[in-house]
């Protein structure tokens, strides 16, 4: 298969983009796919004898076959847990689309995965500056975007709305996980089958609140075409 490249982004902060973006890569893996994940920025790190560590870009380096070092998954590390453009004016540093996308390609191009995740922080619409959003990032890198939905709630019109910017964006959305983050969530099911009708692109899986496994992926195929 040739190499795919995915950018992932959620309805929101806290929907469970990295639960998801690691269980698609033990799925992928399980199935003989090589796999790579990315984190680009990371606002909320600890400190640690390495430097600042992240522990979503911990997980997706982790739960990869490619193992690249932890600067090449999270380049961009910031300590406070905040918006990404807020976290990095309070470290006086400013973080630019031309410069991740480096980055992000340099990574690309030492690791060689089957498949690799950019996992985006936030939503779509995450600043980096005070003109550029991660959005801008997906748009730099050419790539199709997976959306994690955070099945509670009012997850149909965030959903909805995300989906419209993300094409808006020129993006292809290439698939949505249905992540159920609330486990007591009534009507769950009417509301995942709505966002299917209505979404225009393939379920690749729907999570369970709790661990995953490969079951959870039925759509997975629609990745690999």
């Amino acid at each position: 298969m040739s190499r795919k490249v995915f950018f992932v982004t959620g309805t929101d902060t806290g929907v469970g983009k990295t639960h998801a973006s690691v269980a698609l890569l033990q799925a992928l893996a399980a199935q003989g796919r090589t796999t790579l994940g990315l984190k680009p920025v990371a606002a909320g790190c600890d400190a640690t004898t390495d430097g600042l560590r992240n522990e979503d870009a911990l997980a997706l380096q982790a739960a990869a076959t490619v193992k690249l070092p932890y600067a090449q998954v999270n380049p961009v590390a910031l300590a406070e847990a905040i918006a990404p453009h807020i976290a990095a004016a309070h470290e006086k540093r400013r973080i630019g689309v031309t410069q991740l996308a480096g980055l992000v390609r340099g990574a690309l191009m030492q690791g060689r995965a089957d498949v690799t995740l950019i996992e985006g922080a936030g939503g779509w619409r995450v600043p980096l500056n005070e003109r550029e959003t991660l959005a801008d990032l997906a748009r730099e890198l050419d790539v199709p975007v997976i959306l994690v939905v955070g099945v509670r709630l009012g997850c149909i019109s965030h959903a909805l709305l995300t989906a419209e910017a993300i094409r808006r964006d020129g993006r292809v959305l290439a698939g949505w996980v249905a992540n159920a983050i609330d486990a007591t969530m009534p009507a769950r099911e009417e509301n995942i089958a709505t966002l299917r009708a209505a979404l225009g692109a393939p379920l690749l899986g729907v999570l369970p609140h709790g661990p995953a496994d490969a079951s959870a992926w039925p759509g997975i195929a629609a990745l690999l075409d």
